[in-house]
C-alpha cells in the first residue's frame, strides 16, 4: 500500500478510532486507549493520532491526559494539539476527588504541575512548547491552572515577576528557592506576556499588573499572614472546579483585554 493509500485509509478510519478511544477512556481503560493510538500511528502515521485528539470531546481528552505525566510515556501527551489541550484543561478539575481538594490541595496542585510539565516538555520542539503555553494561558481557566501551580511557590513567583520586569528576555529561572516551577514560569512569560500577567493576577488579585508587584515581599513563614491578598491553593482549586463547563457547552476564549505591560519589547 502506498503512503497516499495509507493516508486515505487512515482518514476513513478516524471516526471509528475516535469512537473507540472515547469509549475506552470513559470506561477507564487508558492503557487500551493508548494501544489504539499506537496501532493507528503504526498503520497511518502520527497524523492519525493528532487528528483523533483534535476531534475528541475536551472532557474525554482531560480524562485521558490526566492519567499521564512526565513519568509515563504517552502518545497523547506528545501529540495532543495545543488547542485541544487548552480546551481540555477546562475540564481537568472534574477529574479530582472532592475530598482531596479539601484535605490535600497541595497534592492535587503537584499532580497538576506534573501534568502541565509533562505536556509542555514532552519533547524538545520549542515552537510547540510556545504554542502550548500560549493556548493554555489564553483562557480564564488556563490562567487559574497556572495560578494553582504558582501558589506552590508564591515567594519565588513574585521574585521572578520582579526579575522579568527588570531583565526582560534576559531573565533566567534562577531564584532563591530553586523551585522546579520557576523554569515553567519563565517559559510562560516568554511565550505569552498576557498569559503570564493573567496568571499572576489570578494568584494576587489586588494588583492591576505585574509592575505593581516589583517591590512586594512575602513573609518567609508561609503561615504568617500576607500583607496583601493572595489566593490559596485550595481556593484556586475550588475556583477552577467552578469554571468546569457543562458537557453540553464548549469552553470559549475570554474576551478580556490584554493586561500586558510589554515586558519583552
Amino acid at each position: 500500500m502506498s503512503d497516499q493509500e495509507s493516508s486515505d485509509a487512515g482518514k476513513a478510519n478516524l471516526p471509528a478510532l475516535t469512537r473507540q478511544v472515547s469509549e475506552l477512556v470513559l470506561a477507564g481503560s487508558l492503557e487500551h486507549a493508548e494501544e489504539a493510538f499506537s496501532q493507528a500511528a503504526d498503520e497511518h502515521g502520527d497524523y492519525a493520532v493528532v487528528e483523533v485528539l483534535s476531534t475528541l470531546p475536551p472532557q474525554v481528552t482531560a480524562l485521558h491526559l490526566s492519567g499521564f505525566d512526565g513519568a509515563k510515556t504517552s502518545l497523547a501527551t506528545m501529540l495532543v494539539p495545543p488547542k485541544a489541550w487548552a480546551d481540555s484543561l477546562a475540564y481537568i478539575a472534574a477529574t479530582w476527588p472532592d475530598n482531596l481538594i479539601e484535605d490535600d490541595p497541595e497534592r492535587i496542585a503537584e499532580n497538576l504541575f506534573n501534568h502541565v510539565h509533562g505536556i509542555v516538555y514532552a519533547n524538545d520542539d520549542e515552537e510547540r512548547r510556545i504554542e502550548l503555553l500560549q493556548e493554555a494561558s489564553a483562557t480564564d481557566h488556563g490562567a487559574t491552572v497556572f495560578a494553582i501551580l504558582w501558589s506552590l511557590a508564591p515567594k519565588e513567583i513574585l521574585e521572578l515577576a520582579g526579575e522579568i520586569l527588570s531583565k526582560g528576555r534576559y531573565v533566567t529561572a534562577q531564584t532563591s528557592g530553586d523551585s522546579d516551577i520557576a523554569p515553567l514560569a519563565v517559559d510562560l512569560a516568554k511565550a505569552s506576556e498576557d498569559g503570564w500577567e493573567r496568571s499572576l493576577l489570578e494568584l494576587f488579585p489586588e494588583f492591576r499588573h505585574s509592575a505593581e508587584m516589583a517591590d512586594v515581599e512575602l513573609p518567609d513563614d508561609p503561615d504568617e499572614e500576607s500583607p496583601f491578598m493572595q489566593r490559596s491553593t485550595r481556593e484556586l482549586l475550588y475556583r477552577l472546579r467552578k469554571q468546569v463547563p457543562s458537557v453540553r457547552s464548549m469552553p470559549r476564549r475570554s474576551a478580556r483585554r490584554s493586561l500586558g505591560t510589554d515586558i519583552f519589547s
